[in-house]
């Protein structure tokens, strides 16, 4: 059986799909054959048959509808429970052909519809309404051909059944199509933020490949050069060297700014990109910004009004933040607020579906000494479901000098 994430709803909605074709299904069975069976007037020998018959296929529908719910959206034809199948029709005919030669016309194909139903459901879909459209045509043939054998009107005898039949078709598939439907929603949406992250790695991977592929050529070519010269123009020949030397070390520091995250890490950039990778997980994220205390018009109301310094750590507090929305939890909501006050940086990111513990990785641990050496805060709580990362950073331009801040 399938584990399903219980905060996006899809362990209710399997239980409730569950229950109402059970529901449904019991009903059905028990309300068309249980009057007859419980008639004095019928024969005591046709009473267990039939009675026996209703429990099984009772029995084997519960499993089935079980079976298919914790199974692939879809169904796999290779996934049929052979032996509760079978039970199931072997249960179903024995009560159908009691009720039709007792000639009852209208209940007797309720039993053989709901297990046509159930089967049907584990073909692909495009053969699973010809195998009820077959089922509808042959339970009037049968019904119409007792009825004219025993001097009935056939044309109500063959009508009944087979729109039973049809109208039990309709309303079991309509019930599992609308879960399968929920099922593959939720995978999408498991692959969208998968895809995400993936996303994000190649565009790093890119500027890494970038950066690295400009030098590489660059340093390959100045040491060609400084070869040729090395025996006709020693003179030149250094200073060629001395370019490689120069191109190296901007490789390096380049190299590291991508790294670290220096070239493209900025809040207001990082709000934007969050906005949009969460969005395309399926994610509802709000975004609020702007001065705590309006009465203090000092304060800038956005992210462009920080220090560099600032700009760079809350722009890697919130992709940190990001990440973790992706790829630690089955979040449907997100805020991101943004808030200075009192020279005062305030960003906090809260979600829910949150399931890892607080702490639990060394990302935010990272950047809250990251912080902290700046002069600021980062914190997180993990509250039943929900999961908020604070930081805050002081925006009068005193942080310490910090290896940030020298970059």
């Amino acid at each position: 059986m399938r584990d399903l994430p219980a905060d996006t709803g899809l362990r209710s909605f399997r239980r409730f799909t569950w229950w109402t074709l059970i529901l449904l299904t019991g009903s059905l069975l028990i309300f068309s054959s249980g009057p007859w069976i419980l008639d004095p007037g019928v024969p005591a020998a046709a009473r267990p048959p039939a009675a026996g018959g209703l429990a099984v296929t009772a029995v084997a529908a519960a499993v089935l509808f079980g079976r298919r719910l914790s199974g692939d959206p879809g169904g796999s034809p290779g996934r049929v429970p052979a032996v509760w199948l079978a039970a199931g029709c072997a249960g179903a005919t024995v009560l159908g052909g009691v009720l039709l030669a007792a000639r009852g016309y209208g209940a007797w194909s309720f039993a053989p519809a709901t297990m046509v139903s159930i089967a049907a459901t584990y073909l692909p879909a495009g053969r699973r309404w010809a195998l009820v459209a077959a089922a509808a045509g042959a339970a009037g043939v049968a019904g119409g051909g007792v009825a004219l054998a025993l001097g009935d009107d056939p044309l109500f005898a063959a009508a009944l059944p087979a729109g039973l039949v049809a109208l039990t078709g309709w309303v079991t598939l309509g019930m599992l199509w609308s879960w399968d439907v929920a099922d593959r929603l939720n995978q999408a949406r498991r692959l969208s933020a998968e895809l995400a992250v993936k996303d994000e790695r190649l565009r790093f991977a890119a500027d890494l490949h970038d950066i690295q592929g400009h030098h590489l050529q660059v340093i390959a070519l100045k040491s060609e050069l400084a070869a040729r010269l090395a025996a006709a123009d020693p003179a030149r020949a250094a200073a060629e060297m001395q370019e490689v030397r120069r191109l190296a070390a901007d490789a390096l520091r380049d190299t590291r700014a991508v790294v670290q995250g220096y070239r493209r890490t900025t809040l207001e950039a990082e709000i934007a990109n969050a906005t949009g990778v969460l969005a395309a997980a399926g994610i509802d994220a709000t975004t609020h910004a702007g001065p705590v205390d309006p009465a203090d018009p000092s304060d800038p109301s956005g992210p462009a009004g920080l220090p560099e310094t600032a700009r760079h750590l809350l722009g890697l507090v919130m992709r940190e933040a990001t990440t973790n929305v992706l790829r630690h939890s089955r979040a449907r909501h997100a805020e991101v607020g943004y808030r200075v006050a009192g020279g005062l940086a305030r960003l906090r990111v809260a979600n829910d579906g949150a399931r890892r513990p607080a702490g639990s990785g060394t990302g935010l641990t990272a950047l809250a000494e990251r912080l902290a050496a700046a002069g600021g805060e980062l914190t997180w709580e993990h509250a039943g479901d929900r999961f908020t990362v604070t930081a805050t950073l002081p925006v009068d331009g005193r942080t310490p000098r910090t290896r940030d801040s020298e970059a």
